[in-house]
């Protein structure tokens, strides 16, 4: 059976007994953007570090991961190194590096993490999914210019990207808002990882209000999961319902959140990111 694109561009190999919380990788031509690979795969490899660790207690409940450099196509190390460990939660240092021009190591993401052991508890929705049917939603979303793109089935319900680049300013309570269904392309099975990578799935939020398509990229991004990964694999590789909006654009940097809910309802993962975008 043929490898996922999506594993084959999560596969690490541990670097060996010296280095015992260290990872091999190589960026993945195709999951890339328009100067680097999705950042989406950078902060899902994060992840995919901390579930290889030998040493991992719990699954995911946050990460925050930043982006100090752009990756380069070729190989990378990333360090998951398990900084304190309490009775049901434990807390982690990411770091990728890759080597730059002169071959020297370069720092290109840093993160931080938290996994835990959910215990049973009262537990309820306080943000319900918005009703959408999927029906209704625009066919599939494609970017000529970013190859990622391809590797995601995703249909707008609502704040498609805008057909037509003419500076006209969208105005509005929703005026920076999307919703759309989205899974990988080809369907792959919910985890933790992949979770991560769609939580960054979303178009610049200045192209939707302003309609004009300026360079935009993530400087940094927290995710919280808010399911088990036994709920996870209750998803399977059904689309998700995702959406996002700005809550301000200030000096050349906006803000995003985002929530995505499985098709049954529960909320999985919310995010929150500050976006870097020239006008």
């Amino acid at each position: 059976m043929p490898v996922h694109p999506f594993d084959e561009a999560m596969a690490l190999t541990p670097a060996g007994a010296a280095q015992p919380d260290t990872f091999q990788g190589a960026s993945s031509p195709a999951y890339w953007n328009m100067v680097g690979p999705f950042g989406g795969t950078t902060a899902a490899t994060a992840v995919q570090a901390i579930m290889r660790h030998p040493q991992r207690l719990g699954e995911p409940i946050s990460l925050t991961v930043n982006y100090p450099g752009a990756m380069a196509q070729g190989k990378f190390s990333v360090t998951a190194r398990p900084v304190r460990t309490n009775r049901s939660t434990q807390h982690w240092m990411v770091e990728l590096l890759q080597p730059d021009t002169a071959g020297a190591p370069s720092m290109v993401m840093t993160a931080t993490a938290v996994t835990a052991v959910r215990r049973t508890t009262w537990s309820a929705d306080e943000l319900t999914m918005p009703t959408l049917d999927f029906s209704d939603a625009t066919p599939r979303l494609m970017f000529s210019t970013s190859e990622w793109t391809r590797r995601y089935d995703m249909r707008a319900a609502s704040g498609m990207i805008p057909q037509v680049w003419d500076d006209r300013e969208a105005t509005g309570e929703n005026a920076s808002q999307t919703q759309l269904w989205l899974r990988d392309d080809p369907p792959r099975p919910l985890d933790f990882a992949s979770l991560a990578a769609m939580s960054d799935a979303f178009y610049p939020r200045v192209w939707l209000r302003r309609a004009t398509r300026v360079p935009a990229g993530t400087v940094t991004i927290t995710t919280y999961f808010h399911a088990t990964g036994e709920q996870l694999g209750q998803v399977g590789s059904g689309y998700l319902l995702g959406q996002a909006r700005a809550q301000t654009f200030s000096n050349g940097f906006f803000d995003q959140t985002a929530q995505l809910w499985s098709a049954a309802g529960r909320l999985l993962a919310t995010s929150n990111q500050l976006v870097y975008y020239k006008s």
